[in-house]
Order: structure tokens, then C-alpha cells, then sequence
């Protein structure tokens, strides 16, 4: 009787851990499904308005992180030993540094979002001055209207664009197209550069008036040099289908429109025939997905040694996630959806996560 009771209680109990166990997972699963879903309409209203909440979005990180700071400051300090020479807390901490040494503080560099002013300092020159904002020679003489041979007088006012460049201010009927073929770049390098805005995230709609940046841009009168120009019309070499692993190759043919830098880390290469697209080193689709306003049409390969790979902006996607595919296969078509002003390939290189410059590893 006594052995059945006890059998009795611990089927009873297996059958309550069981209910436990599917009632957690369910829950987790309701609440994992809703995070998920706010995620994704505050990533896509991010990205679809990145220029116009980058400021805010980053002001607001950085007040986050201080008030967490100010709220672990008394936990660190607990945690630290005191020190018999500097007493308990209360009192001012001083630091002695023996003569002949010297003391640098180190400030963090924030990338520049507008036109700042700078007032040239004696023993400035054109060159010293490009050198320090990390912009070219040609891009402060443009936004200032000075000749080839301008000499700077102290305390001259200057305008120092971010990036290199043009600073363009939109006038009536003009688009990021016309703009673009303007100053001899890809439009979509316009829309790359994270502090532009558009009165349409759509259509790159402009407003009359607006400042817009054209990363790359050359005056229409100022002759290219002819390294620039090289640099520019690159083309890939065809890709071809090959075979084996341990190396990436070009992933299509066509023209190089846009470089590795900061707010764009990949490459962009462009071709009116909308080829097709090739592994650029065999591995496991792992993502497959559409992005109305970020990469379109796109997916990704893991290559299972700390690489990834990433295509956008396709037209078509010729596999399924967590199919193989080895290198040289091909996975999609060139297109242009997305955030996107032309047919090209938006391609990425990852190492463990971290944007890598593509054109360091390709063969």
C-alpha cells in the first residue's frame, strides 16, 4: 500500500515538473516573440530615419551609460581597498608626479556630422590644416573658394566639411541622381553617408535649401588626379566558379562605386547587367531575409572559421538558410532593393562579428 502511495506521488510529481517545464517555455517564447517584434519596428524606424536620429539616438546612449555609471560608482568603490595614505572616502585624492614626467589626456575622436569652423593658427598651412580634420587639400579649398595658391592669414576663418568632399546646398528640381552625376560620384554613395537626410527615405526625396554631403565629390571645374581617377574606375576581375576553401574570391564583376570607411563598412560594386552573385568562399547560409528600408534582398555565409560574408541589395536569392554552398556557387542576382539609388552589390566581410576591409582579403 505504502510502496503504491509512494509511486502515486511521484508520477503525480514528474507530471507537475512536466506542466512547469511546457508552461516557462511557452511563456518565454510569448514574451521572446513580443521583444522580438518592438526590436524590429524600433531597428527598421532607426534605419529608415538614420540620419535624422543619429544625434539623438547616440545623445541618449551616452546619458544611459552615465546614469549606469553614477549608479555603480558607490559598488566599485565599496569593492576597492582603502588606502592608508589617502584615509577613508570623503577626502580629495592627490597624485604626485615626479619632475621630468609628463602627463597626456587622451580624448576620444567623434566622427563630425556638419560644417565646423576653424580659425587658422599661425604656421598653419593648407596641407597641415587637411592633415589635422583627416579631409584633403582640395576639399577645404573648395567649401572656401581659395585658388591653388591662396596663402592663409591667422585668424582667417575657414569651413571644414566632415568628410572629404562636397557640401552641396540642394536648389529647386535637383536630386541625389543629378547632384551625384554633378560632382562625378554613385548617388548611392550620397545615401551611404549616415547624416544625410530625406524628405522621403523612398524616393531620396530633397528640400530646397538643405545641406547635403557628397562624400567624394569633385568640383565639376577641378581636374581629377589621375591616381583618383584609377581608384574610381577599378574594375574586379571576373569571379569565374571555382572550388576549395580558405580564401575569398571577388563575388561579382563590375565597377568598384564606393570603399570601406566608417559609415560604410563594405564595398560597393555596381553593373548595369545585374550579374549574378558568388559565394566568395564556400560555408552555410545561415540568413536569408528582406529589409524594406536597410540591405533589401539580402543574405549571409558562415564560413565556419570566424568569417562571414554578406550580400544585399539582390534581386533575386538563389539558395535557402542552411543549405552549403561552396565557393564560387551562385547565390542571387545584382539588384537594387532596399536602401538602394542603383543596380549594385553591397558586400561585407565579418571577422567574429567586426566589419573587415574587403579588398585586404580578396584574391
Amino acid at each position: 500500500m505504502v510502496r503504491k502511495i509512494k509511486f502515486s506521488i511521484l508520477v503525480e510529481l514528474k507530471e507537475y515538473i512536466s506542466f512547469l517545464k511546457e508552461y516557462f517555455r511557452k511563456k518565454f517564447l510569448h514574451y521572446f516573440n513580443r521583444f522580438e517584434t518592438g526590436k524590429g519596428v524600433i531597428v527598421g524606424t532607426l534605419v529608415a530615419k538614420r540620419g535624422k536620429y543619429v544625434r539623438p539616438f547616440l545623445h541618449s546612449s551616452m546619458m544611459g551609460l552615465f546614469l549606469i555609471g553614477m549608479m555603480l560608482a558607490p559598488l566599485i568603490k565599496s569593492a576597492l581597498p582603502e588606502s592608508e595614505n589617502y584615509g577613508t572616502g570623503g577626502g580629495v585624492y592627490l597624485v604626485e608626479a615626479s619632475l621630468g614626467e609628463s602627463t597626456t589626456t587622451q580624448v576620444s575622436v567623434k566622427p563630425r556630422d556638419s560644417v565646423v569652423s576653424y580659425y587658422v593658427q599661425s604656421g598653419d598651412t593648407l596641407s597641415s590644416i587637411a592633415l589635422k580634420f583627416g579631409i584633403s587639400e582640395e576639399t577645404i579649398s573648395w567649401q572656401n573658394d581659395l585658388a591653388k595658391d591662396s596663402l592663409l592669414k591667422e585668424n582667417q576663418k575657414l569651413e571644414i566639411p566632415p568628410v572629404s568632399g562636397i557640401v552641396h546646398k540642394v536648389k529647386r528640381g535637383e536630386t541625389i541622381y543629378s547632384i551625384a552625376k554633378k560632382y562625378l560620384v554613385e548617388a548611392q554613395q550620397i545615401v551611404n553617408w549616415p547624416f544625410n537626410t530625406f524628405t522621403n527615405d523612398e524616393t531620396f526625396a530633397l528640400a530646397v535649401g538643405q545641406l547635403l554631403i557628397v562624400p567624394e565629390g569633385i568640383q565639376p571645374k577641378a581636374s581629377p588626379a589621375p591616381e583618383y581617377l584609377a581608384r574610381r574606375y577599378q574594375l574586379t576581375p571576373d569571379a569565374g566558379v571555382v572550388s576549395g576553401t580558405g580564401n575569398f574570391v571577388w563575388p561579382t564583376s563590375g565597377g568598384i562605386t564606393q570603399y570601406f570607411v566608417w559609415y560604410h563598412p563594405a564595398i560597393d560594386i555596381a553593373n548595369r547587367n545585374a550579374p549574378d552573385i558568388l559565394a566568395a568562399d564556400s560555408g552555410r547560409v545561415i540568413l536569408v531575409r528582406f529589409d524594406k528600408y536597410a540591405y533589401g534582398h539580402h543574405l549571409i555565409i558562415d564560413h565556419g572559421n570566424g568569417f562571414t560574408t554578406l550580400y544585399a541589395h539582390l534581386s533575386s536569392i538563389y539558395v535557402n538558410e542552411g543549405q552549403t554552398v561552396a565557393r564560387g556557387n551562385s547565390i542571387g542576382r545584382m539588384g537594387s532593393t532596399g536602401r538602394s539609388t542603383g543596380t549594385h552589390l553591397h558586400f561585407e566581410i565579418r571577422s567574429n562579428g567586426v566589419a573587415q576591409n574587403p579588398l585586404v582579403y580578396l584574391k
